[in-house]
């Protein structure tokens, strides 16, 4: 595999004093007709050697970030195809995906962005630096910088931004993760950060949508709910023109700050378009027809089908490929019987053959099957996490299930011997129904589990897991989801293990820090500890132990499971140029494209 982001978590630590689902691909493979069919395939996979620890999937190779050695060419226009619409276009409000994130990216610029060896360093901001014990954090914005309605972005747009964000859902989870309290205008350009405890991660939390977007914060007052239909940023597009479920369109930014490394003024296009396309199948086919000239997956077996359409049709297209930490999988929710009790969840999990779920989402010899949040190249990754994951073993899991169907004081009030009930839920791209058919009739194979799958669109899917009158507490059980990213994992594991409702965060004395984003509804001291106790050093050993002990307490409760470590992948025309050769503004090349996010300034059409 090649990863020029391989040292990241070390690079960020070196540069802090100086300045997060579903998974998914396509097969023609079927998953067992019956429970009988499918006990016997997973005894038969069970007998197969394990995957060792570090191993690299035969297709797991990253597209290399490099300098662009094509002449770079203003105007045109492009269109991407997307999976879903955006939630919202809300920084503080929306709970994003890659949809989302492609869209934002290009209406709003980050105070900080990662750089190709995945350090945290300025973007929107020119410098950032924190005191000791990282508990107050000065950042000094870049001058002569204008929101797109031509109000200038003074520190004071970011202290009026903190309200805001403070009352928006993803704000205010991201705020609380960051335990910050006040942002503060110490100067026309100066802002101050004062945290509540030592956030030696906090530049990260400023890469990231919540807090680190800039949005003109009173156009965001006078019209919150409108303002997702008419963004303003300082970013290299405008909004043009939204169009729900059909297309969102910006046009190029005349008065953006930002330059390339020759000084020539960004943005290179003069428009990009993006039309959501949920069927990957259909999203791919506009790829290869032309009807868009971009397209972003996160379904490994749709990059096993682009592969091939490039390799063996001879289709014209780039595959912009990368395979970082996202481990795809899903949740259990602990606040609904029978998921609150751990021997259900640890049963499920042993049930549950990561093997036949990856290739029945078309991950074969692309993805390996997951065991923590970390991928086995990440500097994060712990073979101790590895070894106590619960691994597939049928039998074990019946076992354990069995002991909780004639447990007389089983949570879920069912009679001793009666079947327990379980929700599979995610939303309706056939190579992940595909993947929970296999999920089902392993369950079902076992005797001891009436399984009911639902479906629901990306947006609902999403809402649900959020919680709320309609949520995802009481109402599903479990829940398809993507987790981790190539971030810090301060930006991920932070707000998922925060407390998940009022009364949690009443008896730890934490009133009111709630956290929308812990999905699982799980809710562990000590796991919670120590991730706060890892915002509050440097040292990348201490960190280490710390986060390997919270994916150790996961391995022991099982809030979560996982499919497979999962490529993501932006598949364009192959005179569509510039996603992995796009800069910050030192000259130093960006991150590229993890998960699938393109950064589109850069983006040009090639003569």
């Amino acid at each position: 595999m090649r990863r020029k982001g391989l040292y990241r978590a070390v690079a960020f630590l070196a540069a802090a004093g100086l300045i997060a689902g579903a998974c998914g691909g396509d097969d023609d493979s079927a998953p067992a007709d019956t429970p009988e069919e499918a006990s016997a395939e997973a005894e038969e996979a069970a007998e197969e050697p394990a995957v060792e620890a570090g191993d690299e999937a035969e297709g797991d190779v990253d597209t290399a970030i490099e300098e662009e050695e094509s002449a770079v060419n203003y105007g045109g226009s492009i269109s991407v195809g997307v999976e879903a619409e955006a939630t919202g276009l809300r920084p503080w409000e929306d709970t994003c995906s890659s949809p989302c994130y492609n869209m934002m990216n290009s209406v709003f610029d980050k105070l900080v962005e990662m750089d190709v060896s995945g350090a945290y360093v300025p973007y929107l901001a020119e410098s950032l630096t924190s005191n000791e014990d990282f508990t107050v954090w000065t950042m000094t914005l870049r001058g002569d910088v204008t929101f797109h309605n031509g109000v200038e972005l003074t520190a004071q747009s970011i202290a009026d931004m903190f309200p805001i964000q403070q009352a928006g859902s993803a704000g205010s989870s991201a705020i609380a993760a960051a335990n910050l309290v006040s942002v503060e205008a110490t100067g026309d350009l100066e802002v101050t950060y004062t945290l509540s405890e030592g956030g030696s991660a906090f530049p990260a939390t400023l890469s990231r949508a919540p807090v680190g977007m800039v949005f003109e914060p009173a156009a965001a007052a006078a019209d919150p709910e409108g303002f997702s239909m008419a963004p303003v940023g300082t970013g290299p597009f405008v909004i043009d023109s939204r169009d729900l479920d059909n297309e969102t369109t910006f046009v190029r930014n005349p008065e953006y700050w930002g330059t390339d490394p020759d000084g020539n003024p960004l943005p290179y296009l003069d428009s990009i378009s993006f039309r959501p396309i949920p069927d990957e199948g259909t999203r791919l086919d506009a790829l290869l027809s032309g009807t868009v000239n971009a397209m972003q997956t996160l379904r490994q077996g749709t990059i096993r089908d682009a592969r091939n359409a490039r390799d063996e049709d001879g289709a014209e297209i780039t595959l912009y490929e990368h395979q970082g930490n996202n481990v795809g999988g899903g949740m259990y929710n602990v606040l609904a019987p029978p998921l609150d009790d751990v021997r259900v969840r640890r049963a499920l999990t042993h049930m549950n053959s990561q093997e036949q779920v990856i290739e029945a989402l078309g991950g074969t010899g692309i993805s390996l099957p997951g065991t923590q949040w970390f991928s086995p190249d990440s500097p994060w990754w712990s073979e101790k996490v590895a070894e106590a994951w619960p691994k597939f073993d049928f039998e074990g899991g019946v076992a354990i299930l069995t002991e909780y169907v004639n447990d007389p004081e089983r949570s879920d009030g069912k009679a001793v011997g009666e079947s327990i009930d379980v929700e599979l839920s995610c939303p309706p791209d056939p190579t992940l129904i595909a993947s929970m058919q296999v999920v089902e009739q392993l369950y079902t194979a076992s005797g001891l589990v009436n399984v009911t799958m639902t479906n629901y669109d990306q947006q609902t899917h999403i809402g649900i897991a959020l919680g709320g009158e309609n949520g995802f507490v009481g109402n599903h059980s479990q829940h398809c989801w993507r987790w981790s990213s190539d971030d810090d994992p301060a930006v991920n594991l932070n707000p998922a293990l925060a407390p998940p409702t009022a009364e949690i965060a009443e008896a730890i004395g934490l009133p009111g820090v709630v956290s929308p984003l812990n999905f699982t509804n799980w809710f562990s001291p000590t796991a919670f500890q120590a991730a706060v106790a890892a915002t509050k050093t440097d040292d990348f050993a201490t960190r280490y132990g710390l986060y390997e002990s919270i994916m150790l307490e996961f391995a022991d409760q099982v809030p979560v499971y996982y499919s497979g470590h999962t490529a993501t992948a932006i598949g364009t025309e192959t005179n569509v140029l510039g996603l992995n050769s796009w800069h910050v503004p030192s000259g130093e090349l960006g991150i590229g494209f993890p998960s699938a996010e393109g950064r589109w300034a850069e983006v040009f059409i090639a003569s």
